[in-house]
């Protein structure tokens, strides 16, 4: 992505110079327009850094807590409670996962352009909140009731819900924490690298203690107590929240991105028929409210959007746009590719959630003198990121950053192209183990599922950390809600793909008195042959990821 110059040369526009900040001001306050909890300008010592990343930090804990209370168990939850299929609850469960990551669309859109991230977040924790209260008390009560309709319609109300509040944190709570470094600042700078390592960190405390305690009460105490203990600590997680409010570091909103965005495309699509001069740079306007940027020559029929129309008393938002504006619908396309490259992955990682758990259902989950539940094998997915996370930033960044000399070792297209690369081979392992569980007798361990969660986490530490990053950085900055939540919007795809894979496999492959490659007793099924398909796919993927990056 090509960097911003300090002074972008005006085109048609009287060119305007930015205030600049220096001396005792400079020292004190941020530089990057962030304001405090009175909307003052932001002080460097009393606001920001890390002490206010600590408030966002216990947030996102309660919040993911309770996201992996209800999804590392769910597809169990909907088997043995709602007596749903196989392939009906694995693809119920990441079509669900799919909607908790798409919702934050929502969230972004109202965060950037009405809201703010703080207020974004306090409503959606609200919400969210309403949906565990919901889904726990359908657990306590609705089973004994004997009435299986009003029993399923209140668990997916509340499953709902969940998915509708988790929009307005998945989409802030990363871009709220990074905001609150100051990226001219080479020591925050640094540091915000290293947030969201920590950030991801906390997401996976949240999730061992899911897939471990949650998931132990849950089967062998009951479903209630197992979704009523995360909905009390939602409520510590939103008091926690509230609580950091004047330490925060705000920044103003830019208006709508959707509206800028779509302004580029009515104004070009109207100036379709106009020639572009060969010098662009006559062409039109420079500055906007927020920065600069520099025109770029890429995707040169969105800049008949900054194209002088023949009558200028016309000229307005609709028919007149600024380079900047342009810009920030090419850096849009840009990622397209790189996001697109993503949804393989996701779909890759669902299976922790559907297929690999039932595929433990009929393995031996007899550990010694323990019985481990199948949903808790994530456990070892999260340990992995668990240990990773530190270990890559306190060993890996300073080794990569002697051999790349970048400040945070490998790029984010590096990290993301590994992660990738694990997947694929963890789906050939995964392939591998249910081809062996097929032909053993007696049943198989359990426990050879352990290297496909292990795995997976490492890739995820790489990807899905990557990811964040990455989005977070190219975005526009009147788009950084949108731009997380675009990262979000690729884990929703992947689960969505995986959903529809599921059904149109099981669909394609049964018939004629074949049982399928995914059916209710996998004994009579070929999931390994499903497993080799992602695999495929996998490595597909890789290449394409790989070209794109190159380009």
């Amino acid at each position: 992505m090509e960097a911003a110059q300090d002074e972008e040369r005006p085109l048609l526009a009287h060119h305007q110079s930015l205030p600049q900040q220096g001396g005792e001001a400079g020292s004190r306050y941020t530089c990057d327009g962030t304001v405090d909890y009175n909307e003052q300008p932001a002080l460097k010592q009393s606001t920001g850094n890390w002490r206010a990343c600590f408030f966002v930090l216990g947030a996102e804990f309660s919040e993911c807590l309770c996201f992996f209370a209800v999804s590392r168990n769910l597809v169990t939850y909907l088997t043995t409670m709602l007596h749903r299929s196989n392939v009906d609850a694995a693809s119920s469960v990441s079509t669900w996962i799919g909607t908790c990551f798409l919702t934050p669309l929502l969230g972004a859109f109202l965060a950037d352009t009405y809201w703010g991230r703080y207020s974004t977040i306090l409503v959606f924790l609200s919400l969210y909140a309403i949906g565990m209260l919901t889904t726990t008390v359908s657990a306590l009560f609705l089973p004994s009731s004997n009435n299986g309709g009003i029993h399923r319609v209140a668990v997916y109300l509340g499953l709902y819900l969940v998915a509708l509040g988790t929009g307005g944190i998945k989409s802030c709570s990363s871009a709220l924490g990074a905001d609150q470094f100051n990226d001219a600042d080479p020591v925050e700078r640094v540091a915000k690298g290293s947030f969201f390592n920590w950030y991801y960190f906390s997401i996976n405390i949240g999730s061992l203690l899911s897939a471990t305690v949650l998931v132990w009460v849950q089967d062998n105490i009951g479903w209630s107590v197992g979704f009523a203990i995360p909905t009390v600590l939602m409520g510590f997680g939103l008091a926690v929240f509230v609580a950091g409010g004047k330490v925060y570091r705000y920044k103003r909103m830019s208006g709508s991105p959707f509206t800028r965005v779509f302004q580029v495309l009515v104004v070009a699509v109207r100036n379709c028929r106009l020639e572009l001069p060969d010098d662009c740079d006559t062409t039109a306007l420079s500055l906007y409210e927020n920065g600069k940027a520099e025109h770029t020559s890429q995707f040169r029929f969105f800049d008949k959007a900054a194209i002088v129309p023949p009558s200028p008393e016309k000229i307005g938002p609709w028919r007149l746009c600024t380079v900047s504006q342009v810009e920030e619908l090419k850096m849009l396309l840009r990622m397209a590719p790189i996001w697109a490259s993503l949804l393989i992955f996701f779909a890759v990682t669902a299976q922790m959630s559907s297929t690999f758990i039932e595929q433990g259902l009929v393995m031996d989950n007899r550990v010694g003198a323990f019985a481990v539940p199948p949903a808790a094998m994530s456990t070892f997915d999260i340990v992995s990121v668990l240990v990773c996370v530190p270990v890559y930033d306190a060993v890996m960044v300073p080794l990569a950053r002697r051999v790349t000399g970048k400040d945070r070792g490998l790029t984010q297209l590096q990290r993301i192209g590994i992660g990738l690369s694990l997947s694929a081979i963890t789906m050939v392992y995964a392939a591998s183990v249910e081809t062996r569980r097929l032909a053993a007798a007696p049943a198989m361990s359990i426990m050879w599922q352990a290297p496909c969660y292990s795995v997976l986490g490492v890739a995820e530490v790489f990807t899905s950390i990557g990811m964040l990053e990455f989005f977070y950085d190219q975005s526009p900055e009147s788009m950084k809600s949108m731009g997380t939540a675009l990262a979000q919007l690729a884990i929703a795809g992947g689960n969505y793909l995986n959903s529809a894979l599921i059904s149109a496999v099981a669909s394609a492959t049964a018939g004629g008195g074949k049982p399928g490659w995914i059916p209710d007793n996998l004994d009579e099924g070929h999931l390994d042959y499903y497993f080799w398909f992602l695999a495929a796919l996998s490595a597909l993927n890789l290449l394409l990821f790989i070209h794109c990056s190159i380009r």
